[in-house]
């Protein structure tokens, strides 16, 4: 074991003061910045009143509305008459078309109506004095031959009853509302209705089989059209889906993303330059140029699509001048800051053989910053990919408005999902596809 004495120590001491005189910032540091973390954590949960918040949150909501992310609904009524007999009708726009004839519906002998809500454990069977409901391994006969609709025996928890109305929910598979004159049920299917075709198209309710040789060799459906351009039209035009509209708004989302993108860049290029003190070495305009580009980028774009929208009125030119503006402002002190930590070796040895500026500029300067700018520039625009849809939902064009009146409606989840799935392809394939240029430019591996 080695003894270290008392002069090798203080030798150790003076020549590594950082380890053995430690400042109390040094020492306590990490430890003062977790309980601030701490401090400010329990101070969020105070100012927001979070356990009051989750408490009183509708956390059922949830649950439906993803449901209905990838489902649809049928919802048809039976009214009773006086003379006993029941009439069948189902909501306008309805996913079955106009004359819908399920085979989950069964007319029985003795006049009665049975629906299959989900298979045999769930059903409902509709007669002109009761309804029978069988959920749950029991079967609960409701009257309907009074003045309001009576549960015959014990009330199971899934039924509630009020003073007109009778309710029974059947979980994911729908619901059951049973009066005295009429019953209304809510069945749900998994997926999509009618994506491909309407109920107004000459191929809605056809097998694959069958549209695929109608397409390919089966006779006109329309003198005048063929049956593949006439499928094309039924598709692009879906009234429920709306595919032709979402396309044109997804590919003006695109559009503006690009054009704010690439006028903003054009713009902060030049001025980047003025912007740079090692560029051009004077104060008052350097100073200048980089509050401009504070206050530009400093109003959120969503605020810029806000004034754009009240000048120039909804639509993608407002949406293209709210990212040009952000953007100018984001790119210029980007740019700026890039020229101004350049290597000057180059630019000095180019400027001392007495070469003009816009040669030193050349090849003194761009071959340093070009691969960062078009870096920069390609993160930005796929980021205004994102932040394109979000300005849509306040008028200014592009998918989002879209989006927004999809789920202002609170009935079109479902064209809600979709929506969102094609965002996420396209912001998906646009990350690949810069990362890959920003890798190749920069001369970087892909991992």
């Amino acid at each position: 074991m080695t003894v270290i004495d008392a002069n090798r120590m203080h030798e150790i001491e003076t020549r590594y003061p950082e380890y053995f005189h430690r400042s109390f910032r040094q020492r306590f540091g990490g430890l003062m910045i977790l309980i601030a973390t701490l401090l400010y954590s329990l101070y969020a949960v105070w100012f927001f009143d979070l356990p009051k918040l989750f408490a009183e949150a509708h956390w059922e909501r949830v649950g439906i509305y993803l449901s209905q992310w990838v489902s649809y609904d049928v919802q048809p009524e039976f009214r009773i008459g006086d003379d006993g007999s029941i009439d069948i009708r189902y909501p306008r726009f309805s996913p079955l078309g106009d004359n819908p004839h399920p085979d989950w519906l069964v007319n029985n002998p003795d006049g009665s109506i049975t629906v299959s809500i989900s298979g045999t454990s769930r059903t409902v069977t509709v007669s002109k004095s009761e309804t029978i409901v069988t959920a749950h391994g029991v079967s609960v006969p409701v009257d309907v031959s009074s003045g309001a609709p009576k549960v015959v025996g014990p009330v199971p928890g899934w039924m509630t009853v009020y003073d007109d109305n009778v309710l029974a929910d059947l979980g994911f598979a729908g619901n059951v509302s049973i009066s005295v004159d009429r019953v209304k049920i809510r069945k749900r299917f998994i997926g999509w209705a009618n994506f491909v075709f309407d109920t107004q198209s000459s191929f809605f309710d056809k097998p694959v089989g069958e549209v695929v040789s109608l397409i390919v060799s089966g006779p006109r459906i329309k003198p005048d059209q063929s049956n593949l351009s006439l499928a094309f039209d039924d598709i692009w035009n879906n009234s429920e889906w709306q595919h032709g509209d979402v396309w044109t708004k997804l590919f003006q989302t695109i559009v503006m993303a690009f054009l704010g993108t690439l006028l903003g860049a054009l713009t902060a290029f030049p001025l980047a330059f003025l912007a740079a003190r090692n560029i051009t070495p004077n104060r008052l305009l350097n100073q200048i140029l980089k509050r401009f580009f504070d206050f530009l980028r400093s109003v959120d774009m969503l605020i810029w699509a806000l004034f754009l929208t009240r000048a120039f009125g909804p639509g993608p030119l407002a949406g293209s001048g709210a990212i040009f503006l952000t953007e100018t402002g984001t790119l210029g002190k980007l740019y700026s800051e890039g020229l101004e930590n350049i290597d000057n070796k180059p630019r000095e040895g180019i400027k001392s053989t007495g070469a003009q500026t816009v040669l030193v500029h050349r090849y003194g300067i761009m071959p340093q910053i070009v691969p960062v700018f078009v870096s920069q520039t390609l993160y930005q625009w796929e980021s205004n990919v994102r932040g394109a849809t979000i300005i849509g939902a306040v008028g200014a064009g592009g998918i989002g408005l879209k989006l927004w009146e999809a789920m202002r409606t609170n009935a079109n989840w479902e064209n809600v999902a979709y929506m969102v799935i094609l965002i996420l392809i396209v912001v998906f394939i646009f990350d690949t596809a810069s990362n890959a240029l920003r890798h190749r430019l920069m001369g970087t591996k892909t991992h």
